[in-house]
């Protein structure tokens, strides 16, 4: 074929690539006009690769991002689209930018075996590296089994539209949003495929560009509504957010535990409440926030009440997240912090550096249940109402041995605060530990508990 044919060729392919869905989702993620394309005319066998990638700027933010295209070969994974894709990680780790990896594809070419399979494990080898250095977010919009599963969901989020599938069976066995939620793999879910890219834009906007630079500061609208006692963690979260605007990610895994992201005082931070009996799904919930804001020192405001753990082995995993973690860390105890719970997220062990407890709290070395059973058993000897007696002496704890003026004074707490004070005291101290700097021992990384 002649030079002219050949150019030709390759023009008719760049055109007609415009009109595939995958090229027109990535230009959906980026401002109009900023989309830079890297290796648009790479070729897998006789057409074009499965995949479009490159950067551009959301909100004028930078970010890389591939996207597969499931109008090419259903968007199967190939050798092309793997060194694309790696080329982007590449790039990204470069300069700094965040990541975004649209999933929709049949599978991958099988065809191309064993250089297939290295394909693969390069691209999860690039992602894992990538990990605590640039966010990396998914955001699976059709068809993601198998390996690539594996890849998505070792994103620091994933978002889904209600067409995606997320499961490691090829089948697309259990893969809905749904299912991905209750497994805890999917943080944030959309009915439909344009909210689904709005969110990701919205956390782009957000997020830190990398591990080394800050999160971007606006000034926005204090909330309506302020805290009170008796709300929900939800609710607390909401009040204390600028506009009320909290993004909430995996609402559906561990109930009792509740993590999202917002600005406070137009500081970006990572909002985690703990509420109830801690079970597992809860305490693994928390951690991995707590992890996933440490990494790109995202300040992080802890809301607890709650009233003990259900399982030590997540107990531990939390518990160890918080001590490791060096960004700023502000607890306020809005209800019960008694025993393991107090010392896991608000006390010393939890390396908090401001915390704070409402009037109501209740703040004890023991739960003022085991408290009056074993300090105070001898005042219930001579009763005549063991049942009601226990609970007047249950009540009397907690009134003049746990609460939150005892804690204060015995240094479990910096300050006992009004609810409706919160938010004006998280912006105080957000700013004050604004230029926090910890150094922390030379070592490979902690060994927690998994």
């Amino acid at each position: 074929m002649s030079n002219s044919g050949c150019e030709e060729k390759m023009k008719a392919m760049r055109e007609s690539l415009k009109d595939t869905v995958g090229y027109k989702r990535i230009l959906s993620l980026f401002d109009e006009g900023s989309f830079c394309e890297i290796d648009s005319l790479a070729t897998s066998g006789e057409g074009p690769a499965e995949a479009v990638a490159g950067c551009g700027t959301v909100d004028g933010r930078p970010a890389c991002a591939f996207s597969q295209n499931g109008s090419v070969a259903g968007g199967a994974m190939s050798k092309a689209q793997a060194s694309k894709i790696r080329k982007l990680f590449r790039l990204a780790l470069k300069t700094g930018c965040p990541v975004v990896g649209i999933y929709d594809s049949i599978g991958a070419h099988l065809s191309e075996g064993a250089d297939m399979l290295a394909a693969c494990g390069e691209i999860l080898l690039d992602a894992n590296n990538l990990s605590g250095v640039v966010p990396q977010i998914s955001l699976v919009l059709g068809p993601c089994t198998g390996t690539q599963a594996m890849i998505a969901a070792g994103a620091d989020i994933v978002v889904m539209s209600a067409r995606g599938e997320l499961t490691v069976s090829t089948s697309g066995e259990d893969g809905s949003p749904l299912e991905a939620e209750l497994q805890g793999v999917c943080h944030i879910a959309a009915e439909k495929e344009d909210e689904a890219v709005g969110a990701v834009r919205r956390l782009i906007s957000m997020l830190p560009s990398n591990n080394l630079s800050l999160a971007p500061v606006f000034c926005t609208d204090a909330p309506k509504v302020k805290c009170a006692p008796g709300d929900d963690l939800r609710s607390t979260a909401v009040s204390v957010c600028d506009g009320g605007d909290f993004l909430e990610m995996g609402r559906h895994f561990g109930s009792g535990s509740v993590t999202g992201i917002a600005r406070i005082g137009g500081n970006v931070t990572g909002i985690s409440g703990l509420t109830g009996t801690l079970d597992a799904d809860s305490c693994s919930k928390a951690a991995r926030f707590l992890r996933f804001c440490d990494s790109f020192s995202i300040p992080v405001v802890t809301f607890v009440d709650a009233d003990r753990f259900a399982a030590l082995r997540e107990a531990s995993k939390l518990s160890s997240a918080y001590s490791e973690a060096t960004t700023a860390k502000i607890t306020v105890i809005i209800g019960s912090a008694c025993g393991p719970v107090y010392i896991a997220a608000a006390g010393r062990g939890a390396n908090a550096d401001y915390t704070f407890a409402w009037p109501q709290a209740v703040v004890s070395a023991i739960r003022p249940e085991t408290a009056v059973e074993f300090l105070w058993h001898d005042r219930l000897r001579a009763s005549s109402d063991p049942v009601g007696d226990r609970a007047k002496l249950i009540e009397e704890y907690r009134r003049t041995k746990a609460d939150a003026f005892s804690a204060a004074a015995g240094g479990m707490v910096e300050d006992v605060i009004e609810p409706e004070k919160t938010r004006d005291k998280l912006i105080a101290c957000l700013g004050m530990l604004s230029g926090k700097r910890v150094t922390t021992l030379p070592k490979k990384h902690a060994d927690i508990q998994l």
